[in-house]
Parts: structure tokens; C-alpha cells; sequence
């Protein structure tokens, strides 16, 4: 197992418990440190043994950082970190979860209240000392009070991003194991739902044993929990996989089953039975001899199928028409298969029915990105760094949208209006030479009546102006988005609520009467593909779509690597039923210019 995720963590921790001690510029220092070393190819142990000259290699390291890098590889510990520890002893992970609760926060409210933990935050909230607090309030209060729930519920759940590269990794790693036929990803990870309890993987096999032994074998694993005769679960970067090894000729239905959604199977099995068949997770069977109320009597729960079939040795009498190919299993109930992002019961069954299933944009459709961030201001490239990734990447063209001064920036992160014209003219000599096409852009703040934070005059030197919410994000916003969206400037609205999964839920917004505004002013609605926001989520995209908004999916890349979060993107573009032609950055460059100019 490589290091890389957990070392970012601790590097991440040192940033918030220094900014909670009001110390200046290491902070931001630290945070890009651990973004670059979480997304480097090469695992931190093995250049820790070379030491810190090759740590140093990694971009955003400097020597004191890499000397804690290979002390902790050495030992298991960094001493700074203890101290700070000890020093402000809260459990600064968990507090931060709760919205409106920042690093700052934490320090002041353990220095006046001794808040350490979410109990004693809670508590503090109950008896109305919070508000006390100088610089506090009773709305403050409010507001902390309301995100503790949120903040408990999180917990536990990984993000996709955490998640889906596990998952492709022990699953590259079976393969390579000649007892393995097939090996698919399963439950919500497979879903690409934003964040995922555990990480199911489901193998097709022959020799159960083996896989098994591959699978607790792995060198990713920090420890085996289970290991049984049908499935076996182990922990790995903290997380928890379980794999299931079924029959090859039951594969196809298990991954149908294994994936879910739970409603979406009830609808699709519902139909096997109007069919005289049933369906489980050894395939469709032929019943039509058996009474009706016997069948759905027979499926009521997992458990009592299970102990029917060791019973039977085997699954429910009758003929198997379906089973090996997961397609075969819809095909069989009439169905054409339906991709698994879709699978939650939001009408994918009728609509498959009707034959009206949409096209889903795929990752190849994506020809650009339109949100990026460089060295200007908090990415960790140069404008003609972030062109020369993007195009090997595969793009034709880019947005520079680095932050504008306002509302939610700290520490000196926005770009002043003048530093911004001086910015467009760096863009426009890097344009020349480049092989992608340039835009020269803003990430402009939302304030909080929809006002934007970049003065006119200069929104109208920029080719392309996201418009982002970046403070006061909580509470019906969906007033103050459309205002945003109004702007004659505003191209682009970013992130559109404002959420961080397991951090803040951000925005209510009404999506009809946002992609409805959208769709009247020409202006996209983004969805943010970095794995910590995933914003819009799938549910909302479904609804700006169906009132005629485009959407666009952009990664928000603040370094080159992060291009690659565009898969998250699409995949929540999927989710909310998204076409080709609903999606910006599926158009050349020409289509673009013309929805920007226009």
C-alpha cells in the first residue's frame, strides 16, 4: 500500500491546526504540499528511503516539509504534529465537518469555551455559550447547532474519489490472477454515487479459494477481517472492501443484484414476476408453474433465499433463461440494459420500457475544461503548465478562471481587477505558442445578495467569467443564484451550491427555477468533478437539464494531475440523465466561443 493518502491527511491536519493557532502563510503552504504528494505517481515511502533530496521532487516540498515526510516513514510519527497536538488537543477532523466551523473556529472556541470534541460543541451550542464568543452570534449559533447532525451522519462515508481507485486496484490486481474470469465493481461505487460506506467488488470464478487467497494476499492490505466461503473483506487505506466470488455462469445476475439501487431491482423483479419469472442474484428463472403469491412470498428477504438455497443446494427451481450476462438479465424482463448510473428508481424502468432511455454523455464526448486554477493565485502550475498538461491530456481547449478577491477568499488567494488584466495579457502571449486553445478567465465570487466581486469594466476584457458562491452558503440561495446567473457577464455558474461532501451540504437551491433562468440567459450550470464537491449532484442535473439548461463539467484542476478528475464528472453528468449535446465542453472550440460571446 502506498503512504501518499495517509501522509496528505497528516499534512492536511497540520495546516488546520496551525491556522486554528492564527499562524500566517504555512498553512496554504502545507495544504498544497498535501494535494501534491496525494496525487503523485511514485509512493512517498519509497523516496523517503532515498531521502529527502527525492522527496523534494515532489512539487510544493520544500525541505522542512520532506523532512517530516521522512521522519514520519522513518518512525511513524511527526513530532511538530504531536506537539501541536498537544498543544490544542481538539479533534479538529470531526469538528471542521460541521458548516460554518473552519480551523479558525475551532481554535477560538477551544481557547474560550475548551471545545474539543463534537459533544462538547454541541453541548456548548444547548446552553448558548457560543454566541458569547466574541466575534460569535446567535445566527452563528444557529447554524452550528443545525450542522452537528450532518456532520455525525458523514461520518464513515468515503468519497468516490477515495473509493473508485481502491476499487480499481484490487481489481487490476485479481485479474492478473488466472483464477479470475471476471472482476467488476459493485454497490454505489459502481452506481458513482458521490460517497460510499465500503468498496464491493464482485469476481466471476471457477476456484473460489484462489481468489481468496490472491485477494487476503494483496499487498494493499492492512489487515484481513473476514474470510469466509463466499466472501471475504479486508481493510485497506482505511477503508473497508468486501469481494464476492459467485459462479461464472451467475455473474451477470449477481453484478445486477450487487449493484442496486435496492428500488431499482424491486421495480425490475416486480416485471420478472408479471412475466412468470423470478429473479435473484443467480439470474431469472422460469416459474410460470409456480403460484404468484408463492413467488413474491419467496422473495422477501435475502436471508430466507439463502437458507432456501443451502437447503436446495442450489438456487430456485425452474429453468435459468438469464444469468451470465447482466444485459441478458434486463433483455429477459424486455428491457434494454440500463446503465448503473441511472439505476435509482427515478423513472429509468419506464423509460427504459418506452425505449426512451437517454444517451449518456461518456468521458471521450469531454473536449475541454473551462475552470482551472494556476500559480496566479492557489493552483500549483503555470498558465502555460496547465496548457501543456491539458493537452496531453486530450483537451482542445482551456478556461484560466483564477480566484477574484471577495467574499470566502483568504490568505491573499484572489486576484485584485488589476492583477487580473495583467493576468489576461500573460494568458493571450501563452495562447500563441499553445496546443490547446486559451481563455482568459476569472473565478469571480458570488456575494450575498448575487453581486459578483470583479468590476465590470474588467469582466469585459475576460472571455470567460465562472461565477462562484464561496461564503455565507448555507440556507435557501436560490434567489441570490439566479441574480448571479442574471449578471450579463456570468458565462458560468461554478459549483453551484457550494457543498463539500462530508463537510458542508451548502445551498438549497430550487433547481427548476435555476436551470429555468439558465436556460433563458445562455448561461451553463457546472458540475464541479473534483471529488470533494461533486456540484451539481446527479439529482439536480436532471432537473436543470429537463428545463433546458447546459450543464458543464469541469475538474476545478488547481495542479495538472487533477485533469483526470473529469471522470467524476461525467459519471454525476450520468447520473442526472445528461446527453452529449446537454454538456458545454462536449463542443469543439468554435461552440464554445460562440456560448461564451454570446
Amino acid at each position: 500500500m502506498t503512504q501518499n493518502a495517509v501522509v496528505a491527511d497528516l499534512l492536511e491536519e497540520m495546516a488546520d491546526r496551525l491556522e486554528a493557532m492564527d499562524v500566517e502563510y504555512k498553512p496554504r503552504a502545507y495544504r498544497r504540499a498535501a494535494e501534491n504528494v496525494r496525487g503523485h505517481p511514485a509512493d512517498v515511502a519509497g523516496l523517503a528511503a532515498e531521502g529527502e533530496a527525492t522527496v523534494q521532487d515532489i512539487e510544493g516540498v520544500g525541505d522542512a516539509i520532506a523532512a517530516k515526510l521522512v521522519e514520519y516513514v522513518e518512525t511513524g510519527a511527526i513530532e511538530e504534529l504531536e506537539e501541536l497536538r498537544a498543544e490544542l488537543p481538539a479533534d479538529i477532523e470531526a469538528l471542521t465537518r460541521v458548516e460554518g466551523v473552519g480551523p479558525k473556529t475551532v481554535g477560538d472556541l477551544y481557547r474560550e469555551l475548551g471545545v474539543e470534541t463534537l459533544d462538547d460543541l454541541e453541548a456548548a451550542a444547548e446552553a448558548g455559550e457560543i454566541q458569547e464568543v466574541k466575534g460569535f452570534g446567535p445566527k452563528t449559533e444557529q447554524n452550528i447547532r443545525e450542522g452537528i447532525e450532518f456532520a455525525r451522519e458523514s461520518h464513515g462515508r468515503a468519497l468516490l474519489g477515495e473509493g473508485r481507485p481502491l476499487a480499481d486496484r484490487v481489481i487490476n490486481h485479481l485479474e492478473a490472477t488466472s483464477a479470475v474470469e471476471r472482476a467488476e465493481p459493485a454497490g454505489s461505487l459502481r452506481r458513482w454515487k458521490p460517497t460510499v460506506g465500503d468498496v464491493d467488488v464482485l469476481v466471476g470464478s471457477d476456484d473460489p479459494e484462489s481468489v481468496f487467497d490472491a485477494f487476503t494476499g494483496w499487498d494493499g492490505t492492512d489487515r484481513v477481517i473476514e474470510a469466509g466461503e463466499a466472501k471475504a473483506s479486508v481493510r485497506a487505506d482505511g477503508l473497508q472492501i468486501d469481494l464476492r466470488v459467485v459462479d461464472p455462469a451467475a455473474f451477470g445476475a449477481a453484478l445486477q443484484y450487487f449493484t442496486g439501487s435496492r428500488d431499482h431491482n424491486v421495480r425490475v423483479r416486480n416485471r420478472a414476476i408479471e412475466r412468470g419469472l423470478t429473479m435473484n442474484e443467480y439470474g431469472v428463472f422460469d416459474v410460470s408453474d409456480v403460484d404468484e403469491a408463492e413467488q413474491r412470498d419467496g422473495e422477501t428477504t435475502r436471508s430466507e433465499r439463502q437458507s432456501r438455497e443451502r437447503e436446495d443446494a442450489g438456487p430456485r427451481a425452474g429453468d435459468r433463461v438469464a444469468g451470465a450476462a447482466e444485459r441478458g438479465m434486463y433483455a429477459a424482463v424486455d428491457l434494454p440494459w440500463v446503465p448503473p448510473e441511472l439505476r435509482e428508481d427515478r423513472g429509468e424502468v419506464d423509460a427504459a420500457a418506452a425505449g426512451d432511455l437517454p444517451d449518456l454523455v461518456e468521458e471521450p464526448d469531454v473536449r475541454g475544461d473551462l475552470h482551472l486554477h494556476t500559480e496566479w493565485s492557489d493552483g500549483n502550475g503555470t498558465v502555460a503548465e496547465m496548457a501543456e498538461a491539458a493537452a496531453a491530456f486530450g483537451h482542445d481547449y482551456i478556461a484560466v478562471t483564477d480566484h477574484a478577491t471577495g467574499p470566502g477568499m483568504v490568505g491573499g488567494v484572489g486576484l485584485d481587477d488589476e492583477e487580473l488584466l495583467e493576468q489576461v495579457a500573460e494568458v493571450r502571449e501563452v495562447a500563441s505558442d499553445a496546443d490547446v486553445a486559451l481563455f482568459a478567465g476569472v473565478e469571480a465570487n458570488i456575494d450575498a445578495e448575487g453581486g459578483l466581486s470583479v468590476g465590470d469594466d474588467v469582466l469585459d476584457e475576460l472571455d470567460c467569467v465562472v461565477a462562484s458562491p464561496h461564503a455565507a452558503l448555507d440556507g435557501d440561495g436560490t434567489d441570490r443564484i439566479v441574480t448571479a446567473i442574471e449578471h450579463p457577464a456570468t458565462d458560468i455558474v461554478g459549483h453551484p451550491t457550494g457543498r463539500q461532501l462530508n463537510r458542508r451540504s451548502g445551498l438549497d437551491l430550487d433547481f427548476e427555477t435555476v436551470g429555468k433562468a439558465a436556460a433563458e440567459a445562455g448561461v451553463a450550470l457546472e458540475i464541479n468533478a473534483n471529488p470533494r464537491r461533486l456540484d451539481l449532484r446527479g439529482a439536480a442535473v436532471k432537473q436543470a437539464v429537463e428545463q433546458g439548461a447546459t450543464v458543464v463539467v469541469d475538474t476545478d484542476a488547481h495542479r495538472p494531475e487533477s485533469y483526470a478528475y473529469i471522470r467524476y464528472g461525467v459519471h454525476a453528468a450520468r447520473r442526472g440523465w445528461a446527453e452529449p449535446a446537454d454538456v458545454l465542453n462536449t463542443q469543439p472550440v468554435s461552440g464554445v466561443r460562440r456560448f461564451l460571446d454570446g
